[in-house]
């Protein structure tokens, strides 16, 4: 168990949690940074999370829920206040309620968690500050102490896993739910060099190419919101005239998020949505796209054609071709 204290000041309405780990500060931070480690440990056991959002940046969010034993769900969000990458940030923690939305009924938190080196490895000290004594006794009676202690149980295995996290490893896809799957993958370089390799026309022509063969033919980017992009491929022996995917940039947040949907020209059906997440992490930059599909039997089907193994290719010529030259 990593927690040596919980302090409960009534008066001053904070709670603070210290926990020692025997992994050095950026271990423990990307533990905090990366979606696909955080949901190990940020639920209790018995209701493990899933963040379907997670932009470590000021002014981003995390959307996540808790799944119970039997299958009930417990929403939240944080807002993201302040960043201070491999050191501190402070959030915003409240809870969604079923459509997704802040639940203005349940208590809001201000949480800052500040992460510093010890002689045996790192410490997270967490200081939750409550506006008010009846929300800081409404969430002990709700066994915040005791969600936090469960919680905070599992991290040591999860910063224990280098494995699992490396940089090394190929496209990951997870899915998450019958209409979404995120895919994750660590690149070599910094999100902005990440970012500017999306926008930039001849920067793209360059990478997002999927299997050996093939021409980018059309590259119309999409640098503001409301605009519409259009890439298109072909294979360069003229055996097929190739396709096209077109869409709407929605959000756009340099150099950390992007929003838009997609579809394939000439395709019936709902366009799905994109959304691309970049954060710094051990090694470069952690990109995140959550995909949300119109139906389970789209979201198999798209995956069958062998997207991950694209994606992969493309990010790999992104680091080779790109990345490695700058």
């Amino acid at each position: 168990m990593p927690i040596t204290t919980v302090h409960k000041d009534t008066e001053t309405l904070q709670i603070t949690i210290v926990a020692d780990f025997t992994v050095p500060v950026q271990r423990l931070w990307d533990a905090y940074a990366d979606a696909r480690q955080i949901e190990k440990f940020w639920g209790p056991v018995t209701w493990p999370a899933t963040f379907t959002r997670h932009d470590m940046a000021p002014g981003g969010f995390s959307h996540y829920y808790m799944t119970g034993p039997e299958g009930e769900r417990s929403g939240g969000y944080w807002e993201f206040l302040a960043v201070d990458p491999g050191r501190s940030f402070e959030v915003l923690d409240g809870f969604t309620g079923p459509d997704g939305n802040p639940d203005r009924d349940m208590p809001a938190m201000r949480m800052v968690y500040e992460f510093t080196e010890t002689d045996t490895g790192s410490r997270c000290t967490t200081t939750t500050y409550f506006n008010s004594a009846d929300n800081l006794k409404r969430m002990l009676t709700m066994g915040m102490e005791e969600g936090m202690r469960s919680a905070m149980s599992q991290i040591d295995d999860v910063v224990a896993d280098l494995a699992s996290f490396s940089a090394d490893l190929p496209v990951q896809a997870q899915i998450l739910s019958d209409t979404q799957v995120r895919f994750s993958r660590i690149i070599r370089g910094t999100p902005q060099q990440v970012w500017d390799a999306h926008q930039d026309p001849e920067l793209l022509k360059r990478w997002m190419l999927g299997p050996d063969g093939w021409s980018m033919t059309s590259c119309e980017v999409a640098t503001e919101v409301g605009q519409t992009y259009r890439y298109a491929w072909a294979p360069d022996d003229g055996s097929s005239p190739g396709f096209a995917l077109t869409g709407e940039l929605l959000e756009a947040e340099e150099p950390h998020r992007a929003v838009q949907t997609e579809a394939m020209e000439g395709m019936e059906g709902p366009p799905t949505l994109n959304e691309q997440t970049l954060i710094p992490v051990t090694g470069g930059t952690l990109i995140t796209l959550l995909i949300t599909y119109d139906n389970a039997e789209m979201r198999d089907a798209i995956l069958a054609t062998g997207m991950t193994d694209g994606m992969e290719t493309s990010y790999a010529r992104l680091e080779r071709a790109v990345l490695a030259a700058a």
